[in-house]
């Protein structure tokens, strides 16, 4: 391998041991995202990744399932022989392999599962058993903690002892004897303090936690919100992990990405985007289509209603793409705006009265700006007096009825238990149509005569 093609991962045939050593460590310097290695390991050969995994060392091995994504980390393992995998397994972290053993097809599931020592798979299990959104499900189970009973020269021992495997030793978590949760203390204090001091007079027992069964991004937002470098897990009471930032920009990422799919009219798909078949992303977006296409069927009911007011003045038909795009359009930026301050925790339902007036004010600006623009376009076009004076009071009306609708509904919907990212682009613009047009032909009943 040379330097120009250090970069991507190629085994030549026959290759000594000594030199395919000596290409791996040329080749880990020069990809240094595991993300990106664990792809190029994926891509070769059964038999050439087998010696691969054989070359990296553990902490290798760790930082490469660590750090990559699941997905990633699934293609790495596939065939390989039940004895390697789990030799790989066995050095990532309890939370990684829970999320590999999730995320892969029910038939190798078993298998992963088989590959792992037995009190590994006990681990791995606790961790599969909580609900998939949960914050049990995503926590680390890795926890630096003592009982209050010892003193702080037994506490350091106690706590250099589990710091190899805990996942921070940020924050040394204290519990009685039965594990339910006490206190806390910083590492730093524990190694600072006197020897003969109690645990018990030196934890802060004025500290946050959380239940597994919480959901996970309500656990994420509690971290970022405290400034927390790690948030302790607990069971009823009883202490049994810690979900950490790293964890929690996981989440987040997570999160974002199936608020983002939602809001463009689909299903989250769950998997990376080129891992995605055709068939997952007509299942994803087939349903919402479907609803948008039924719910839109009202448009046309709507036009076959006041069909004999377009009769009567067909230039009103020449405004109609105009007057729904803008109501579809002021409807999604709203939308957009607050679903977003849902999710970081800036609006709850409690704010609807301030967020309608800060819309509603907001949106008599811009309808007022919008009429104005209409005025001059209908003028432009010649319709006459009062087509024009309709298509202006129509424009401002559907503004402001697209602000209070989308002001409305997301916060709505998160109050009966539903997600707000639902309220998406194509959702907006479907309500704001068919309202749209009654608007706008009912307008037109008052002002056109004759």
């Amino acid at each position: 391998m040379s330097i120009l093609d250090a970069t991507e991962l190629v085994v030549p045939p026959n290759i000594e041991l000594s030199e395919l050593t000596d290409l791996i460590a040329t080749w880990l310097e020069a990809v240094p995202d595991a993300q990106r290695r664990a792809e190029q390991v994926a891509a070769v050969p059964v038999p050439d990744r087998i010696r691969v995994l054989g070359v990296l060392n553990e902490q290798q091995v760790a930082e490469l399932f660590d750090h990559a994504s699941p997905h990633a980390s699934i293609d790495v393992l596939d065939e390989l022989p039940s004895e390697l995998r789990g030799r790989a397994l066995a050095v990532a972290a309890p939370d990684v392999i829970a999320e590999i053993v999730r995320l892969s097809p029910d038939s190798q599931q078993h298998g992963l599962r088989a590959s792992l020592p037995a009190d590994r798979r006990a681990v791995v299990d606790g961790l599969l058993s909580w609900p998939e959104d949960s914050v049990g499900a995503r926590m680390t189970p890795n926890v630096t903690s003592i009982v209050d009973t010892l003193t702080v020269r037994e506490a350091n021992r106690a706590a250099r002892t589990q710091a190899a495997d805990a996942e921070t030793i940020a924050y040394v978590y204290v519990t009685n004897e039965a594990g339910l949760l006490e206190g806390v203390m910083s590492f730093r204090d524990l190694v600072l303090a006197p020897g003969s001091t109690s645990v018990r007079e030196l934890m802060d027992t004025d500290l946050l936690s959380v239940d597994a069964r919480t959901d996970q991004e309500a656990a994420s937002r509690m971290l970022i919100a405290n400034h927390l470098f790690a948030l302790p897990v607990v069971d009823e009471g009883r202490l049994i992990g810690i979900i950490t930032s790293d964890d929690v920009a996981d989440i987040i990422d997570e999160e974002f990405t199936e608020d983002a799919e939602r809001q463009g009219g689909s299903n989250p798909l769950d998997v990376p985007y080129l891992r995605a078949s055709p068939f997952l992303l007509w299942r994803k977006r087939i349903l919402w289509l479907l609803a948008l296409f039924i719910a839109e069927a009202y448009t046309g009911t709507v036009l076959r209603h006041f069909e004999e007011e377009l009769e009567t003045t067909v230039t009103l038909a020449f405004f109609i793409p105009l007057l729904i795009g803008t109501g579809g359009n002021t409807g999604t930026q709203i939308t957009s705006t607050l679903v977003r301050a849902m999710a970081v925790g800036d609006v709850r339902f409690r704010d609807m009265g301030k967020v309608l007036t800060k819309e509603l004010t907001a949106g008599s600006f811009i309808a007022l700006t919008m009429a104005l623009a209409a005025i001059i376009r209908a003028w432009t076009l010649g319709v006459g007096v009062e087509v024009a004076i309709t298509v202006t009071l129509t424009v401002a009306a559907i503004v402001i009825w697209s602000s209070l609708i989308g002001s409305v509904l997301p916060l709505l919907l998160r109050r009966i238990g539903l997600d707000p990212a639902v309220v998406s682009a194509p959702m907006i613009s479907t309500i704001v149509d068919g309202t749209g047009l009654i608007i706008y032909f009912e307008i037109a009943r008052l002002v056109i005569t004759g």
